[in-house]
């Protein structure tokens, strides 16, 4: 049902039409302009943007490297946020579709679908979650790692619509295929680890 309702979402978008999410939403997001709700989201949406997301991921994985004392976690996290962001780029290049305003110094140019924030981050905080989970031993720690750091994601791609640089639609389809991703990259970890136990 959620891919169906994306798939119509797209094709609405490449024949120049707004889809009626994104019309019924842009009211909202008007309110909140100039507001402590818009600085704050602005905030939170530099957690989603290249200059924190390249250093972070780096670091990331190479403490993934040392935690797991291998280097296919590592791989697994860096590669997938990267290929993440290059699968978001070509999909903007095929769909091309316009944002609701550019703002350069919130990462916000080029085009807008899917939201690049939302995906990616998708990606990288829930890549993390998961490995970070496979490393604790308490349950309830276990479970606040993983809470926050989804809270995080949503966060991160719902500033995209406050800030006014993405339609709704943008970000709703960015954690869709974010979330695809991340599940075939866990699921690409968990085979060739299966697969390199057995020889």
């Amino acid at each position: 049902m959620v891919l169906v309702t994306v798939g119509v979402w797209i094709v609405k978008i490449v024949k120049g039409n707004v889809p009626y999410v994104d019309q019924w939403t842009r009211e909202l997001v008007a309110r909140m302009d100039d507001t402590y709700i818009y600085t704050i989201f602005r905030w939170i949406t530099n957690l989603g943007s290249e200059p924190f997301m390249v250093p972070f991921t780096v670091a990331a994985a190479i403490i993934l490297w040392w935690a797991y004392r291998d280097w296919l976690p590592a791989l697994i996290f860096a590669g997938g946020t990267l290929s993440s962001h290059m699968l978001n780029k070509l999909i903007k290049l095929l769909v091309e579709r316009d944002r609701p305003s550019i703002l350069a110094s919130a990462n916000a140019e080029g085009h807008s679908f899917p939201s690049g924030h939302a995906m990616i981050s998708m990606v990288c905080y829930g890549l993390l979650a998961y490995f970070i989970a496979g490393k604790i031993n308490s349950s309830k720690l276990k479970f606040l790692v993983q809470a926050f750091l989804a809270l995080l994601i949503f966060l991160i791609g719902i500033s995209r619509y406050v800030i006014n640089v993405h339609y709704l639609t943008d970000v709703a389809a960015g954690f869709l295929i974010g979330f695809l991703c991340m599940v075939g990259l866990i699921y690409l970890y968990d085979w060739v680890h299966k697969r390199r136990n057995q020889t």
